[in-house]
């Protein structure tokens, strides 16, 4: 009978160790997969703030050329203000905080396009060396956050992925890892533009 009792004690440890190794895994892969959105999401932000220390240079270069043009200089620094307090935490973000943040950002974008369509009046303006310069810094900027957001949106695909399957969902749910948020297309983005001749 002691014979049978160790074999069963024996067994359940072998299954205990083996749920233990099993849960101890998925716990740490979770871990290290919302880690991974949390860089991705600091990437992101990062050249948000690149695109963010470039425009007051932009700015003074354009107000040197184009000072009657205040209106749209202004509305490039309020947008660039707004965009700034607007702060998103990766580890708790909402689909509101996200709209929120996209939404600042794409005011920035507009501000920006409307300064650079004023440039086309001042041929000066155009050929000063530090406004090409800064004009292709920014250019090379906006790159860089679109491949940021697509990096950060497939990584936080693959973390949502991650939680959702069975079984690793429900040590998700014990341990309150939640889905991340993903950029969303811009609005318009649907519609190809119109192009008249």
């Amino acid at each position: 009978m002691k014979k049978g009792c160790l074999i069963v004690v024996g067994i359940i440890l072998v299954i205990g160790l083996g749920l233990f190794g099993w849960v101890k895994g998925a716990y740490n892969g979770m871990v290290e997969s919302e880690e991974s959105v949390t860089t991705a999401w600091s990437n992101v932000e990062t050249q948000y703030q690149r695109r963010a220390d470039l425009i007051p240079n932009l700015v003074n270069t354009v107000k040197g050329y184009a000072a009657h043009e205040s209106e749209t200089l202004q509305a490039v620094i309020e947008a660039r203000s707004k965009a700034t307090q607007v702060t998103v935490d990766p580890s708790n973000m909402t689909a509101e905080q996200m709209k929120e943040y996209q939404a600042a950002q794409g005011e920035i974008s507009s501000a920006l396009g409307r300064l650079i369509a004023v440039s086309e009046a001042y041929p000066d303006l155009k050929a000063n060396e530090n406004f090409q310069e800064l004009q292709a810094q920014l250019e090379g900027t906006e790159n860089r956050i679109n491949e940021a957001r697509r990096n950060y949106n497939e990584v936080a695909q693959a973390y949502n992925v991650k939680i959702r399957q069975f079984p690793t969902n429900i040590l998700a749910g014990l341990f309150n890892f939640g889905t991340k948020e993903k950029f969303a297309a811009d609005s318009g983005a649907e519609k190809a533009p119109t192009v008249e001749f």
